[in-house]
C-alpha cells in the first residue's frame, strides 16, 4: 500500500510530494468521492479524482506505488479515466479580462494588487462552481 501523497507524485499528477499533500489538505483530491488526506492508504481499484485548475482529472488505481515512475510506465500503475469533456475544457479559450489602468499611473500598488488577485480568484471560484 501507498500514502496518497506518495502516490500521486509517483504517478507524476504532481511535481512535488509536497504539492500533492497541500492538494490533499486543501480538498482538491477525492478518493472513492470521499476527500482524502495525504496519509490516506491507496489500494488497488480505488478510484481517485484529482482537482487541477478547472479540470477534474479521474484515475482508477491498479497497483500502488511509492517510488516515481518513468512517465512511460504511469500505464502500469494507474488507468485514466478522465472524461473527454473535462479535457476539452483545457482547449476551451480562456476569458479575456483586462485591468485597465490609466496612462501613466505606474506599477499598482501592493493593496491594488492584492485588490486584482482576490477579483481574479473570486471569477475562478465562481467557474468551479458551475
Amino acid at each position: 500500500m501507498s500514502r496518497m501523497d506518495k502516490f500521486l507524485w509517483s504517478i507524476r499528477i504532481f511535481k512535488t510530494r509536497s504539492e500533492a499533500a497541500d492538494a490533499c489538505k486543501s480538498g482538491r483530491v477525492k478518493i472513492n468521492n470521499i476527500e482524502a488526506k495525504s496519509s490516506r492508504e491507496v489500494k488497488s481499484g480505488d478510484e481517485i479524482v484529482v482537482r487541477k485548475g478547472i479540470v477534474n482529472y479521474s484515475f482508477i488505481v491498479k497497483s500502488p506505488i511509492d517510488k516515481r515512475q518513468p512517465a512511460r510506465l504511469v500505464e502500469e500503475y494507474v488507468q485514466d479515466t478522465t472524461p473527454q469533456s473535462e479535457r476539452d475544457k483545457l482547449l476551451a479559450p480562456k476569458e479575456t479580462m483586462h485591468m485597465v489602468r490609466e496612462r501613466g499611473a505606474g506599477r499598482p500598488t501592493k493593496k491594488e494588487r492584492r485588490e486584482m488577485d482576490s477579483l481574479m480568484d473570486n471569477l475562478w471560484w465562481e467557474e468551479d462552481e458551475s
